[in-house]
């Protein structure tokens, strides 16, 4: 299935988008399988091969009480289908760091609306899409979505803030550039205006730059169409109606 169609599918007609759950539906199952602290200590959420959604989504708890001090729960159409306790996977900027769910702002529908975005920017085909909501170097949440060609291979990865719907990194992405092309936002607010030799390699970097703050520009619109807390999920109160449609 080709990107434009997944973004159709998201703007049109969400039912079909959705066809599978997003990861906020997930965490509640567990929550209700559990406890409702149990969304308290998610250390990642993870789901494969989504189109865009994934068929199942694995949740790994921080549980001292587990071999490795970790419990990994696979959830599969709105049901808990596995549960084991492997050896601690360092998930995240630190181990064993929990995601502080408060400050979660986006689910995995709305993470792949603005990754389809950016993808969209740099004409960036894909057929599926890897997700992993863990925390970054500062213990905010964040999504890492991978966006894969028809073979599963890697063609671009965006890195979205789960609080604000920041694009904060991307790896590839670049009109079609290979995967090690990594540009983060520190990177593309400094100025090149007093570089002396505008050489090829500058002309580049500046143009990097640019398409990087229009991205990220684009997804502040995104975000603001998809944002969805969730706090507010878990209560069950209904989702805000949008105030504007971005093209």
């Amino acid at each position: 299935m080709p990107k434009i169609f997944f973004a159709l599918l998201f703007v049109g007609t969400n039912v079909l988008a959705q066809e599978y759950p997003t990861a906020y539906n997930a965490l509640r199952v567990v929550g209700n399988q559990f406890s409702r602290d149990a969304v308290n200590h998610v250390v990642s959420v993870t789901g494969t091969d989504g189109t865009p959604q994934p068929k199942t989504w694995k949740v790994l708890l921080a549980d001292k009480a587990a071999r490795g001090g970790v419990r990994e729960i696979e959830v599969n159409n709105g049901r808990i289908v596995s549960e084991r306790t492997p050896v601690r996977t360092v998930v995240g900027s630190t181990e064993g760091a929990t995601i502080n769910t408060s400050r979660l702002n986006l689910d995995s529908s709305g993470a792949f609306a603005v990754a389809s975005r950016t993808a969209d920017k740099s004409n960036t085909q894909f057929e599926t899409v890897t997700y992993t909501l863990r925390t970054d170097e500062r213990g905010e949440p964040i999504w890492v979505v991978t966006l894969q060609n028809a073979s599963r291979h890697p063609v671009g990865t965006i890195h979205i803030g789960a609080n604000r719907g920041t694009v904060v990194r991307t790896e590839g992405m670049f009109n079609g550039a290979p995967m090690t092309q990594v540009v983060n936002a520190d990177e593309a607010n400094r100025d090149l205006e007093d570089e002396d030799n505008p050489d090829d390699e500058f002309v580049v970097k500046r143009k990097i730059k640019q398409w990087f703050r229009q991205v990220s520009e684009d997804a502040g619109h995104t975000f603001r169409n998809a944002r969805r807390s969730f706090a507010d999920f878990i209560r069950g109160e209904p989702e805000a109606p949008n105030e504007s449609k971005d093209d």
